[in-house]
């Protein structure tokens, strides 16, 4: 995928770019942080443990996750991901995902980013369905969701296991065609 063909970012703060494995180190520092992850499903011991999703999104196959890098305008310090998870091309469904450091907590970034791939995911990519899981506790991430549109559709219980214990999800649909 070039570059042209990414979403744009109109948030002030940042912009994105394809995820590097040279990020692996950005994305580590950040996602050991207990605040971060306290809310996620993210289950990471070292960076070795980040290092086989970066094959996954080098891979040419069109159910493979896709992951963008978040990078602030000044500098281009990785800040966040963003991406689909649980790509369906026959279905034309993906799953989004995103993390970001706390850095740019409260600033708009994630709902700007939200938007903006999820725009490019039903208009580019022609998806008709993106949906998100969220666990039960991450309100900032479902305030998020709830900002872009995403229909709330169900409560996933036991859906996931979060270092070593059954979570519950919410889950978050937005459809093409709605706003």
């Amino acid at each position: 995928m070039k570059t042209a063909d990414l979403p744009v970012s109109t948030h002030p703060l940042v912009t994105v770019r394809h995820l590097q494995r040279d990020d692996a180190r950005a994305w580590y520092a950040y996602l050991a942080d207990p605040a971060v992850v306290e809310h996620t499903s993210w289950d990471l011991r070292d960076i070795g443990d980040l290092l086989p999703n970066f094959d996954a999104y080098a891979s040419a196959d069109p159910a493979s996750p896709m992951r963008l890098a978040v990078v602030l305008r000044d500098g281009g310090q990785l800040v966040g991901t963003i991406g689909f998870n649980a790509i369906s091309p026959q279905h034309r469904t993906a799953e989004i995902a995103y993390d970001l450091a706390p850095a740019v907590w409260g600033q708009g970034v994630a709902t700007s980013l939200v938007n903006a791939v999820v725009d490019w995911g039903l208009q580019r990519l022609g998806f008709v369905r993106i949906q998100a899981t969220v666990l039960e506790s991450n309100e900032r991430s479902i305030r998020v969701l709830e900002r872009c549109a995403f229909a709330r559709e169900g409560y996933l219980r036991c859906y996931r296991q979060i270092r070593g214990k059954s979570g519950n999800f919410w889950l978050y649909a937005r459809i093409a065609g709605n706003p």
